[in-house]
């Protein structure tokens, strides 16, 4: 969240009377792992010199190989507001690395910088999102278990449900704020029970720190309050699910590569070039941006989901839009991404699409500008819009068949997904569910 040094994180740490570190970093499926030591090793730590077993996470490495180290990156330090009453714990995010100091090809971090490089070679200097995560949150019961229970009856933009969704989420700004987040807007969701927090875009790498940091903060203060917080795409059949959209833009120094003054609507033909490799690609890469098999339940017409493969500067119907602001702040939203996904391995995936279509000088379709929900199939096909994958089994076939999307991940990434992401399928599919029992028992 800013620029600092050893000699600084270690005069901070004294003076807010610092216990214990976290040294963080995400795994292939997105979740948060963290080494915790005591402030008498942050030397160490800050010298590169803690190691871990990589072998003990999920899709690292076999135990033979498990040595790793973990390099801090300085500029993630930060103190957990939440902590401090009780002796205050820092937090540095790491990236991993072999014994012979080279990146370990499966670090998520690792891999987007490595993406980042390439759009680099290609004279951009920056790429920014812009996430807008939302979330339920849901009842405790008294064993400290989330049950079914919203905490409230809550709509869109709604003022002051008389419940604890509201002074949960804005202990939660408060703190973020304390965190160094700048907080652009927090309200209230379609659905009951759900919010949004919007933050300040910021380039690519720390806008995924801040997203996972801003995941730890949600759940944890939520608990604080007596409530689950929960990313989960889809929890409750009939209402709206949970999306995380992302508001892309590349920049060359000081200016947006995605605005023209004189272009169509004002759009770069950079802008038009990534759009283009976006919707080429992503039937083929939705399997990182939605990776749950609850992801596909979320992504049906009816709920304000994009499930069409289109683009418009007006309605929100289709996957990609662009919003109105111009200048600085021109953008392109992608509305399909749901926040169960890794966001280092949505960023390396998008941002890979977007240069394909950019390098080979992609021919963007035409916007489309109807309501895509109101139009039936004949229509659709017409207009030459497809439909993203039904399944997490369709978007895992999808992307196997994309050598790009592949090169995005790399090869240990790609692998281990692959393979984690075919067992939770196959479990799914043998599973048994309620609704079965419900419809055959009687009637078979």
């Amino acid at each position: 969240m800013g620029v600092f040094t050893k000699e600084a994180i270690k005069e901070i740490a004294k003076k807010e009377n610092v216990r214990f570190i976290r040294l963080q970093f995400t795994d292939i499926f997105g979740t948060i792992k963290n080494v915790e030591i005591p402030v008498s090793q942050l030397d160490k730590a800050l010298e590169n010199k803690m190691m871990f077993d990589g072998s003990s996470v999920e899709g690292f490495v076999r135990i033979e190989e498990s040595d790793m180290y973990l390099y801090p990156d300085l500029n993630t330090w930060a103190i957990f507001p939440w902590t401090k009453e009780k002796g205050a714990v820092g937090r540095l995010i790491c990236d991993i690395y072999m014994p012979d100091g080279t990146p370990f090809a499966g670090d998520p971090r690792g891999n987007l910088k490595r993406v980042l490089k390439e759009m680099e070679e290609l004279g951009y200097t920056s790429f920014n999102l812009g996430p807008e995560p939302e979330f339920f949150l849901f009842k405790l019961d008294e064993k400290g278990e989330p049950t079914l229970e919203l905490n409230d009856k809550g709509g869109y933009f709604d003022f002051a449900p008389t419940d604890l969704g509201e002074n949960c989420r804005r202990d939660i700004v408060l703190e973020l704020e304390e965190m160094g987040f700048e907080v652009e807007a927090s309200h209230h969701e379609v659905a009951p029970g759900q919010h949004e927090i919007d933050f300040k875009y910021a380039n690519a790498l720390a806008a995924c720190d801040n997203i996972q940091t801003f995941k730890l903060a949600v759940k944890t203060i939520a608990r604080n309050h007596g409530l689950h917080a929960t990313f989960m795409a889809k929890p409750l059949y009939g209402i709206n699910g949970s999306g995380m959209h992302c508001n892309v833009s590349l920049g060359k120094g000081n200016v947006n590569a995605f605005f023209d003054e004189n272009g169509d609507m004002q759009l770069s033909d950079d802008a038009r070039q990534f759009i283009a490799g976006i919707l080429k690609h992503v039937p083929n890469f939705t399997a990182i941006t939605n990776p749950t098999v609850n992801s596909y339940k979320r992504l049906v017409p009816g709920y304000e989901a994009p499930c069409y493969v289109a683009w418009s500067a007006r309605n929100r119907s289709p996957l990609i839009r662009i919003p109105a602001a111009r200048g600085l702040s021109t953008r392109v939203e992608i509305r399909s991404v749901d926040p169960t996904t890794n966001p280092y391995l949505a960023l390396a995936v998008i941002l890979k699409a977007g240069l394909d279509g950019i390098k080979k000088g992609l021919e963007v379709p035409a916007p489309v500008d109807r309501n895509i929900y109101a139009m039936d199939a004949e229509e659709r096909k017409a207009e030459g819009i497809t439909d993203l994958p039904a399944s997490l089994k369709e978007a895992l076939e999808n992307l196997k068949a994309d050598s790009l999307i592949k090169d995005a991940l790399g090869e240990h990434i790609f692998e281990h997904f692959i393979t984690a992401k075919e067992i939770e399928w196959d479990e799914f599919r043998i599973h048994v569910s309620n609704w079965e029992r419900e419809n055959y028992m009687s009637l078979y």
